[in-house]
């Protein structure tokens, strides 16, 4: 095992009824587990309102000297979904692969509502640091089918963005 300290995620969810305590967050706390699973340090999960309490969020990730923000719930199709936007609107550009393999591997599973997800995922440039972020769904099993998604390739993609070459991180 590498001596290297583990990379820091941020998990952030973005639900009006959870930060208001109507009930508690179910699906960061599957995510945070996921990812210390695999070896990341998760940073959260920050349970926050949807809209710009989500941007706000991202961008104490960003201070905090996260790697990647993995964000849940927000992303559906009602008024009050506005993590894509508010995500949006911190991207220097996006990474459509990510969450075009989210939403197949939903509706692959036989959840056709996975295709109604407008969940983003991109990466945030500040100076010379690269932040990737991606938008999960914010049920427990589409936050557990995300992952499964993201699993397999975080690691790498948190290489690339650091400037590794292919050889280097596969």
């Amino acid at each position: 095992m590498s001596d290297a300290p583990a990379r820091r995620v941020a998990v952030v969810t973005a639900s009006n009824r959870a930060a208001a305590g109507v009930y508690p967050d179910r699906s960061g706390p599957v995510v945070a587990e996921r990812l210390r699973a695999l070896g990341f340090e998760p940073l959260g999960p920050w349970v926050v309102p949807d809209g710009p309490p989500v941007a706000e969020a991202l961008e104490r990730a960003v201070a905090e000297g996260a790697d990647a923000v993995l964000t849940t719930g927000g992303t559906g199709v009602t008024p009050q979904d506005l993590t894509p936007e508010a995500t949006r609107s911190l991207l220097s550009y996006e990474v459509p692969g990510i969450a075009e393999a989210i939403r197949s591997a939903g509706r692959e599973k036989g959840v056709p509502t996975a295709i109604l997800s407008r969940g983003l995922a991109g990466v945030v440039v500040r100076g010379d640091r690269r932040v990737l972020v991606v938008n999960l769904p914010g049920s427990r099993g589409g936050a557990g089918d995300g992952m499964d998604v993201l699993g397999p390739v975080l690691g790498h993609a948190l290489d690339q963005l650091r400037g590794a070459d292919h050889s280097a991180s596969e």
